[in-house]
């Protein structure tokens, strides 16, 4: 892909040349927001239906406290996930996808889907990767 010098240049080639300069900070900001490890797995266990927060944290294995509130908030902040408050004694707190969410779901677990079916070739490359003198 050709790319005018510059940050605030334009691709002139391949799937960022439709996309104007000044929107791609933003874009990327995104991509990073809805691509990082935690955000896709929450993503994917959300499709199921709303969940509570310490079910969600049962369901994303290796997460910590502070990163799932961190990424609920995020989600949140994006329009991908929404939090609903129960006024009931104790409270109760759910998040579910958004439609904006579901949207991005497909895409999600087809690249958790990826990653998994090519675990041990990949696991293989860096093996070999790190052997290599």
């Amino acid at each position: 892909m050709e790319v005018t010098d510059g940050p605030g240049a334009a691709a002139t080639a391949g799937p960022c040349a439709n996309i104007p300069a000044e929107h791609m900070d933003f874009i990327r900001q995104v991509l990073d927001r809805v691509g990082d490890k935690w955000s896709l797995l929450v993503i994917a266990v959300l499709d199921a239906g709303p969940l509570r927060y310490k079910d969600l944290q049962h369901q994303v294995p290796g997460i910590s406290q502070r990163m799932l509130t961190l990424t609920l908030r995020q989600l949140q902040q994006d329009g991908l996930i929404a939090r609903t408050a129960y006024a009931e004694v104790p409270p109760r707190v759910e998040y579910a996808l958004t439609s904006l969410g579901h949207g991005l779901h497909e895409i999600v677990t087809s690249l958790i889907g990826w990653a998994a079916d090519h675990h041990d070739e990949i696991r293989d490359h860096r093996a070999r990767a790190i052997a290599a003198p």
